[in-house]
């Protein structure tokens, strides 16, 4: 009978620029049986050869290094090596710097003020092959958005998601605009109501609930405009 080989542990490599943090997230991983930390550097020291010669599992990396780009080191490593998996941490990431850290070829992102328990998950779901989205982005439409870049089979869902209307896409810049249906009627030459009609048609499409979360989600989020003009244009 043959032995039993122990399962491989996930290894992990630590660019973190805050020693006291580097080495507490270098603890807290070698104390799991599945995982190991092999190196935990400051940017000082992070260069991508390095990262290339460990060849780690995971990078978790800080989004906001002081000496180097972040998310340039990311692009190399999709790019050179993307079997090695990257996850970002940041205390408050905005929603441009995740999707620029998503585009980049990231796997997933960790708050720095994470539970023990949610930032071992992350590293475990994203060593299994997930994709992971900081909580607070849960439910929105910014997160539809953003799965759709990190999963190539949902590009299609994200394309229906944002499907619209020339003059849809019309009213949606206006609003972002901080126009009232009014004014958006005076500049289309529509009237009030016909206004209305689109800005709840636009809602149901979005899967939102006020123009608020439209104007919101259409100026925070270039790839909303990206992906609109994507998309097959609709005639009226």
């Amino acid at each position: 009978m043959k032995p039993i080989k122990p399962k491989k542990k996930t290894s992990i490599l630590v660019i973190e620029d805050n020693r006291l943090l580097r080495d507490g997230i270098t603890i807290m991983i070698n104390k799991q049986l599945d995982m190991k930390v092999v190196s935990a550097i400051s940017d000082r020291d992070a260069s991508v050869l390095k990262i290339f010669s460990l060849k780690p599992d995971i990078v978790l990396i800080d989004l906001g290094l002081r000496n180097q780009n972040s998310l340039e080191i990311v692009k190399s490593i999709k790019e050179k090596s993307p079997n090695i998996k990257s996850i970002v941490m940041d205390l408050l990431p905005i929603q441009s710097d995740i999707l620029d850290f998503v585009k980049a070829g990231a796997s997933g992102f960790i708050l720095k003020d994470a539970a023990v328990n949610d930032f071992l998950k992350t590293i475990r779901s994203v060593a299994a092959g997930e994709k992971v989205l900081p909580q607070n982005m849960a439910g929105s439409l910014f997160t539809e958005i953003i799965e759709g870049s990190m999963n190539a089979t949902k590009k299609v869902q994200m394309r229906q998601f944002v499907l619209m209307t020339k003059r849809e896409r019309e009213v949606v810049e206006l609003i972002a605009e901080g126009l009232t249906n009014k004014e958006i009627g005076l500049i289309l030459h529509l009237s009030p109501y016909t206004v209305k009609s689109h800005v709840h048609n636009i809602l149901e499409k979005m899967a939102l609930h006020t123009r608020l979360q439209i104007a919101k989600y259409s100026y925070a989020s270039k790839e909303f405009k990206d992906a609109s003009e994507s998309t097959t244009q609709m005639k009226d």
